[in-house]
């Protein structure tokens, strides 16, 4: 008589374990179209200023300077940047840094048209800064709670470190 009742709840307790141990699958991230196009934009942008300030506009030597160079990194970043590469948004994020810096220094320092395109540089990288960051947060969101998701569904009840013996 207790037969019947026994095989499906140990079809349930099976189901139910086998439901513990394989991960959800991740919901698709929306992509921002609009933060990726901005990211792209500026720095192409301020690659474009990078060249034409050292070269012809205001080099900091009659006939261009060597800093036409400091464009070199941000050309490495460009196809990953392109493509929406998030490793690439990431790096490049960091690096566009010192653009922004270098932008509030020689636009405090200099004057005339090396300054303005000094503050320029600096406005230039606080876009591309911003859109990065605005492209790939969604993304570290979502795999933060991915990582932190089956940890929540192994246990119902949280482990107590502190107190081995309870």
């Amino acid at each position: 008589m207790n037969e019947p009742h026994a095989q499906p709840a140990a079809a349930s307790n099976a189901h139910t374990a086998m439901q513990a141990s394989t991960p959800p699958t991740a919901a698709p991230v929306p992509r921002n179209r609009a933060a990726a196009l901005g990211a792209t934009t500026a720095l192409v942008a301020l690659i474009v200023v990078s060249v034409v300030w050292e070269w012809w506009l205001a080099p900091l030597r009659p006939g261009g300077s060597a800093l036409v160079l400091k464009a070199v990194p941000l050309l490495l970043a460009l196809p990953g940047v392109w493509r929406q590469r998030l490793y690439t948004l990431q790096w490049a994020s960091m690096l566009i840094l010192l653009f922004f810096a270098e932008g509030i220094v020689r636009g405090w320092s200099e004057r005339g048209l090396s300054a303005r395109l000094g503050w320029l540089e600096a406005a230039l990288s606080v876009v591309f800064f911003v859109c990065a960051l605005a492209y790939v947060a969604p993304f570290k969101r979502a795999a933060k709670q991915a990582a932190t998701q089956p940890a929540n569904q192994a246990g119902s009840e949280p482990a107590d470190h502190a107190n081995p013996s309870g």
